[in-house]
């Protein structure tokens, strides 16, 4: 899912005395212009989560604007570029973004999703363990959440980076490359994951017991300030949407389906193990991300440190408990 090709340039330069006038992070609501209408939000997603069930059921709010993005990093970008108000991502893209100096905030997390990212290989290779992939060509998306379980693979396993061959391909890029005996590994989340899962393939790891996987709620500062309004409904049928689905599996996999072009037993399957409910973000989950990010700063997969339990924002705690 959640769901990647961002390069971090430079650390995170501490944001809180640019956001005049929008939230503040004790959770003090922000509040538009007296006198304005709020326009409708536009919306980033990407291919599986629960923003897709969102549009599948056509829950949102008139007007709303959806957006589709490959992956987590090119989500952020779409916030950067100020094409989006809101999106989706994993645990990775909120530090590359902030430490590319995109400004955004952290509005809301997940229940853990550790199953729904995995290291894929040919069952041809022979390969029985991580170590077995010493000098061999491990493909990932840059910047996305399977950058962390590489980083963990990598501490749990005794080896550095220098070890393996890394190879940064985005999913549609992998995925032949994969197919086609080009690379050893593939370092992949659902939906691409489920899909990946034919005879022949193998589930080499999974995240269980390594990361947590979480998927994280970004906004722009600029949409918490002209659109709070929005944000909290939406949030409000996000939530909403995401508990139907869990108790209703089977009507849940029928809508995401054909939402996401994929047969239904890879739908199932993958929903199966990375559908989470939505929960509030806490100085707990902030603790968790910056362990993440100071694991990127010292590994100098970004430049310098960043402080992204700056970014976390809990005024909409109340709709996701």
């Amino acid at each position: 899912m959640h769901r990647l090709t961002v390069i971090a340039a430079v650390a995170l330069t501490l944001l809180g005395t640019t956001l005049s006038g929008c939230a503040k992070h004790d959770g003090t609501p922000a509040t538009p212009a007296a006198g304005t209408a709020e326009e409708p939000l536009k919306v980033g997603y990407q291919r599986f989560g629960g923003l897709s069930l969102v549009k599948a059921r056509k829950t949102e709010a008139a007007g709303t604007v959806w957006s589709l993005f490959e992956s987590g990093p090119a989500l952020t970008e779409g916030l950067k570029a100020g094409a989006i108000d809101i999106g989706q991502v994993g645990e990775a893209p909120p530090i590359f973004a902030a430490a590319g100096k995109i400004d955004f905030r952290i509005i809301g997390t997940s229940q853990p999703v550790p199953k729904g990212e995995a290291v894929l290989v040919k069952d041809a290779s022979g390969y029985r363990s991580f170590k077995d992939l010493k000098g061999k060509k491990v493909a990932l998306n840059k910047g996305s959440n399977v950058n962390w379980l590489l980083v963990k693979l990598l501490d749990a396993n005794g080896m550095t980076i220098k070890d393996i061959d890394v190879q940064y391909l985005k999913p549609a890029d992998a995925r032949p490359a994969f197919d086609n005996n080009q690379i050893d590994a593939w370092i992949i989340w659902d939906p691409y994951f489920a899909l990946a899962e034919i005879p022949g393939t193998r589930v080499l790891v999974d995240g269980d017991g390594l990361v947590n996987n979480r998927e994280y709620i970004l906004v722009s500062p600029q949409a918490l300030k002209t659109k709070p309004g929005k944000i909290r409904e939406f949030l409000k049928t996000y939530r909403e949407t995401t508990d139907w689905g869990i108790a209703h599996p089977e009507e849940r996999v029928k809508l995401i389906a054909p939402e996401l072009n994929i047969p239904e037993d890879v739908a199932r399957r993958a929903l199966g193990r990375s559908a989470q409910p939505l929960a509030p973000v806490t100085p707990a989950i902030g603790d968790e991300l910056q362990q993440i990010a100071d694991g990127f700063t010292g590994l100098q997969l970004i430049p310098g440190k960043v402080d992204i339990k700056a970014r976390v924002d809990e005024q909409f705690a109340d709709l996701l408990r």
